[in-house]
């Protein structure tokens, strides 16, 4: 028996924290897509098998208003920041405030980043770039992946110098080879609610629902925490 998780890349973490102890007591296997909340949300509409999707809070509740996620099966697993990110044992810059932030963008010389288009991360941080102006002066830096766990694995191989990183808190903490410096300063701030979902079409309501209270419950608080997620 397996349960289908489509979710944001920046729960993955929380996840694979309980995985093995949930399969184990409920003689199960879970079966997780990790990517973009955008490319996740598609991948539903378009059918993919699904029992849990972790999207965030507006996309679970447009998804619940055209009935592919069971109405009062909301539930929230945490806020996550968005913050910038390192190599291991790299200098940190400083980016407590819009002009050191862009200073520190205009020093690297790969930023890397999630799918501007479609991921939670990716698209806020493509308004930061416009808002300080570095939108078309950058663009030649990014090196854009489909989730900020990708990008943050590839920064983390990359052997290049000056190489700076932004996506969601919880893809930088539990990516190996890269280290958070910072949320992003005040003026661009980015909390997002990551809120997990029981579809309708799912086939082990009661196990879903089951998981749905481990990964929002005690039993994967810890892990949350440790990764990034607020609450």
């Amino acid at each position: 028996m397996a349960l289908n998780i489509l979710s944001g890349g920046a729960a993955a973490s929380a996840v694979k924290g309980i995985q093995a102890a949930f399969e184990t007591e409920n003689h199960c296997t879970l079966e997780g897509r990790f990517s973009a909340v955008g490319e996740m949300r598609d991948a539903l509409l378009g059918g993919a098998p699904c029992d849990v999707v972790i999207l965030t809070r507006a996309l679970i509740e447009q998804l619940i208003a055209s009935g592919h996620v069971q109405t009062g099966s909301a539930r929230s697993l945490g806020k996550v920041q968005t913050g910038i990110a390192v190599k291991s044992g790299a200098p940190a810059p400083q980016v407590d405030s819009p002009e050191a932030l862009a200073q520190a963008f205009r020093q690297a010389q790969a930023i890397y980043c999630p799918d501007t288009k479609k991921s939670t991360a990716g698209i806020h941080f493509m308004r930061v770039l416009t808002e300080l102006g570095l939108a078309l002066e950058v663009k030649n830096k990014l090196r854009e992946f489909a989730n900020g766990a990708t990008a943050m694995k590839e920064m983390a191989l990359c052997h290049e110098p000056n190489l700076i990183g932004c996506t969601q808190a919880t893809e930088i903490n539990y990516t190996e080879g890269v280290v958070l410096v910072a949320n992003l300063p005040k003026a661009f701030e980015l909390a997002t609610d990551y809120t997990l979902g029981v579809c309708t079409q799912t086939t082990e309501p009661a196990l879903a629902q089951k998981l749905a209270s481990w990964l929002t419950g005690a039993q994967s608080e810890q892990v949350r925490r440790q990764g990034g997620f607020e609450f």
